[in-house]
Order: structure tokens, then C-alpha cells, then sequence
């Protein structure tokens, strides 16, 4: 069944075909998205027409059935989700969806007690276009209650859904040169924009990715990004690794600034350089986001290379 699963993968943006690539995940919580009872997603109705066509809504919990799962590496798994196929999802690029795991606690004598402490956003890695699903790629903690949530999941059960939050305003050739550096799921919002360049025959944007992971069997995804590589001469991707196997041929390491200067355009209005990874990654390369989820400033790696607030984007 996995095996199947994850043979869709490559055929998902050659065209109309049920399982598409990757996605993963950006953590966050907030008390507003904590509260209120979901809805159904194909019951969702709006007052006008055009609204009601789209399965997603940005104020009201909205339940999405499990279609099916699939491992992808020894700690990441692939979920599809259903909704009607006769509306759209709603997701622009780049955007992420926020999830709430509900934990349930059972009172002898009474019914059971739903409480909802655990909020996350993921960005979808399937097409926005997608007719009647769309698919996370999560990676499993052993002590995360959320991943641990979706672990759980069997086809058939249903994730509580809010969005979309959206993050990045991609337009097709708002940049020459797009620079992405990615490290672990943070390369969910990379093949999101990835894609949406790659499939507009208009959009002639050059893109650089530098792919950072512990070892080899930890690059997510990579027969798919290796696919996009090979058949767009305009996107490129780097990868390097803390613990290279013996016939590893890629980057050895932390990102390093002489992979920044060969791999990545340099500082420019034209150019632009989209950061997404774990902590210790975003202050080594950028620095993370300010207290307040703004921006902040650009320090780090990038800092000193001379690229400025302008020309940085952390998801």
C-alpha cells in the first residue's frame, strides 16, 4: 500500500494523478485557533457563490478525512486529505495550514472530554490546484504530541483544519534569481514555490536550493527534487549532510558561506534568498524571526555575505 502511495509521487505534477510530492512543516500555536468546534469540509457552505466553492476557511475548523498515508524515510510520513472535488482548496503560494490535535481524556460515568492544546501549521507540498485533496509530509517525534497525532491517523479519521495563513506572496518573475536554503521539513514552503515557478511556462525565474540534512537517508523527497532538476534547466539543487555514507557525493557539513557564493545568487534588488529549517539552521544562516513572528533582522551567515532585510525571506 505505501509502495503504491509513494509511486504516485512522481506522476502527481506530470498531470491529473492522485498523490502529489512533498510537504512539511512549520510549528506554531496560538489560543484563537484553540477554540471552536469543527466543521464537516464538504458541508462547509458560504453565503455567496463564489465563496462556496472553496474548501478551505480562514476563520472556522473545518474536519478533512484522511484518503491515505505512506512512509517517505524512517521518520517522515505522507498524508493525503480529501475535500469535494467540485471546489478548490483555497491556498495561495506560499501558504501553510494551521492543524489542532485533539486530546482526549475519559471521566468514569461520563462522556468523553475533548481538549485542544496542541496547534501547528504545516504547508501543504501538493498543487493549490489539486482537485479534492491535498497532502502534508510530517516528520514523527517520538515526544511530539501533534506528529505523534497524525501518526495515529488512520484512513478514515479526520484532521481539524484552519486557513490558509498566508506567508510569502510569490508572483511569477517578482525575482530573477530565487535562492532557497532548506534544511529538514523546512523544505515543505521551498517545493511549494518550487513548484508553482516550474509548472507556469511563463515564469522564467532561475531557482538554487542548498538542501541541508543529518545523512542521506534523511533528504526528503530527493528522487522528486532530482526529477524537477533534470527536467527544468532553471531550478537547481545542492545537497549536503552532517554524516555522509561512504558513497556519498554531495556537500559535507554546514551550510558554509563558499556554498552560499557558488550555489546561491548574490545580494541584489533582483534576487532574492527564502530560509526555512530547524533553530540552530535559521541563527546560523539568518537568523530566526523576532519575538513578535515579524522578520527581524538578518544576521548570521547571510548577514555577513552582505544580503540585507530586503533580499531575505524566513518562513
Amino acid at each position: 500500500m505505501a509502495a503504491l502511495l509513494m509511486r504516485r509521487l512522481a506522476g502527481s505534477y506530470r498531470g491529473r494523478a492522485p498523490l502529489a510530492a512533498t510537504a512539511a512543516a512549520a510549528g506554531g500555536a496560538a489560543l484563537f485557533y484553540a477554540s471552536s468546534p469543527p466543521t464537516v469540509a464538504h458541508m462547509e457552505e458560504k453565503g455567496e457563490e463564489a465563496a462556496a466553492k472553496v474548501a478551505l476557511n480562514p476563520d472556522k475548523w473545518l474536519e478533512f478525512k484522511l484518503q491515505e498515508k505512506a512512509t517517505v524515510s524512517h521518520d517522515s510520513q505522507l498524508f493525503r486529505f480529501s475535500f469535494d472535488p467540485s471546489t478548490k482548496l483555497g491556498l495561495d503560494v506560499a501558504s501553510c495550514l494551521v492543524t489542532r490535535a485533539p486530546i482526549g481524556q475519559e471521566v468514569e460515568g461520563r462522556r468523553k472530554i475533548h481538549i485542544y492544546p496542541v496547534v501547528c501549521r504545516y504547508t501543504p507540498i501538493s498543487d493549490p490546484d489539486s482537485k479534492g485533496h491535498f497532502d502534508l509530509l510530517i516528520k514523527v517525534y517520538p515526544d511530539g504530541k501533534m506528529s505523534q497525532h497524525f501518526a495515529n491517523l488512520k484512513p478514515g479519521d479526520v484532521l481539524e483544519v484552519k486557513g490558509p495563513i498566508e506567508k510569502l506572496r510569490y508572483s511569477p518573475n517578482m525575482k530573477r534569481h530565487i535562492g532557497m536554503i532548506a534544511g529538514g521539513t523546512g523544505i515543505t514552503p521551498m517545493l511549494q514555490v518550487v513548484r508553482a515557478i516550474l509548472k507556469n511556462p511563463d515564469d522564467n525565474t532561475q531557482v538554487s536550493l542548498i538542501y541541508a540534512n543529518v545523512s542521506p537517508d534523511d533528504i526528503l523527497l530527493k528522487r522528486e527534487l532530482d526529477r524537477l532538476a533534470s527536467s527544468y534547466p532553471n531550478f537547481k539543487v545542492f545537497y549536503t549532510v552532517d554524516k555522509p555514507s561512504s558513497d556519498w557525493r554531495g556537500g559535507v557539513g554546514y551550510i558554509s558561506k563558499d556554498m552560499v557564493l557558488k550555489g546561491l545568487p548574490g545580494p541584489g534588488e533582483d534576487s532574492l534568498i527564502l530560509v526555512c529549517g530547524p533553530p540552530g539552521m535559521m541563527n546560523h544562516i539568518s537568523g530566526d524571526k523576532a519575538k513578535d513572528r515579524s522578520q527581524g533582522e538578518v544576521t548570521g551567515l547571510l548577514k555577513d555575505l552582505g544580503y540585507t532585510a530586503d533580499m531575505v525571506y524566513k518562513f
